[in-house]
């Protein structure tokens, strides 16, 4: 009996249908922003955590996915040690292979001064600091206290500005640390005044270990409003370790942070911290941002194929869950147009 061949166009009809609702009312619409930014952090971030290390042929093709997905901004990659992140210790030749377009931003991570020189001679536009909130967390991740790390991120800044670079800077552990526990909000944001203090453009607030929730979300970013520090520098960055990445991405929203970081696919985390699961995919933001009709220029089908492409390349299926939805909304127009039975 074809009863799915009768019931599937219907029902992928009215999914078709959700992608343009009228939401330009309500009272949850109408407290955020009418475009986001998407930082895609999966070239860097992402890869970063994979057992398997791609050829540089692949992560380029992984960046010219993306931008052909609509991405403005990706994180390319980063000139920290090659003995610390083997599976990024091609930084030099993907910076110098990259496809410059216009109005695209690839910012890439430095971790000191030397990191920083070999971004420069690689020919870097934009280069990203890193910090932790957390005392134990900088301890084991920079080697340096929290304050120690903090400063020497002054001379690096004043480099790459003096060099004309844009400078984004990464605060980690910004709810709670696995080992200090949760992170004092006035702490949290003592530290990311700091690095814009010293002149970092944008701050990218990180729950490393993805165990924040919306009121933590908004009592944070409440606080760096409260100590006058305006939304548009504000980035957020989560990681969906307990399954609240996108009802933490809607609370700093209602905020005025239009500035997120995702991964395509929903890899990474951190190599250094193992609590951290994934990243939050980059494909379940956008179905969700779509869904208010908020725009943020990126083709959600597409960052879909480019998550099953990425599976194939890392040998493992992708976390995000939107893309297996739309795989599995692809299989069943198909077994539809052949007149599959059920």
């Amino acid at each position: 009996m074809h009863i799915l061949q009768r019931a599937a166009p219907a029902r992928l009809q009215l999914r078709e249908m959700r992608r343009y609702p009228d939401v330009t009312h309500g009272p949850l619409r109408s407290r955020l922003p009418d475009r986001v930014q998407i930082v895609e952090v999966g070239p860097r971030d992402g890869l970063q955590a994979e057992e398997r290390t791609l050829p540089t042929e692949t992560k380029l093709a992984l960046i010219e996915r993306l931008l052909d997905a609509g991405h403005t901004v990706i994180e390319a990659t980063s000139f920290v040690s090659p003995k610390a992140v083997p599976q990024l210790a091609d930084a030099e030749e993907v910076v110098r292979r990259l496809p410059r377009r216009d109005g695209v931003r690839y910012p890439v991570l430095v971790p000191n001064e030397r990191g920083l020189e070999r971004a420069l001679s690689a020919g870097a536009s934009e280069v990203a600091v890193f910090a932790s909130a957390s005392e134990s967390y900088s301890r084991k991740n920079l080697h340096r206290s929290r304050d120690e790390a903090i400063e020497g991120y002054r001379s690096v800044i004043r480099t790459a500005k003096d060099a004309r670079l844009r400078v984004r800077g990464y605060l980690s552990m910004v709810i709670a640390d696995p080992w200090d526990g949760p992170t004092p909000v006035a702490t949290a944001v003592d530290a990311g005044r700091r690095l814009l203090e010293m002149g970092a453009d944008e701050l990218s607030l990180g729950d490393t270990i993805g165990v924040g929730t919306p009121a933590e979300v908004q009592r944070l970013v409440g606080a760096y409003r409260d100590a006058g520090v305006p939304a548009d520098r504000i980035g957020v960055h989560f990681h969906d370790t307990y399954g609240q990445g996108l009802a933490n991405v809607l609370a700093a929203l209602e905020l005025g942070v239009a500035t997120v970081d995702a991964s395509t696919g929903g890899i990474g985390g951190s190599p250094f911290a193992k609590q951290a699961a994934g990243n939050l995919a980059t494909e379940d933001l956008v179905w969700l941002l779509d869904g208010f009709g908020i725009i943020t220029g990126v083709d959600v089908r597409k960052l879909a194929a480019i998550s099953s492409w990425m599976a194939t390349e890392l040998g493992h299926e992708m976390p995000g869950r939107a893309a297996r939805a739309l795989a599995g909304e692809a299989s069943v127009r198909r077994g539809v147009a052949g007149g599959s039975p059920q």
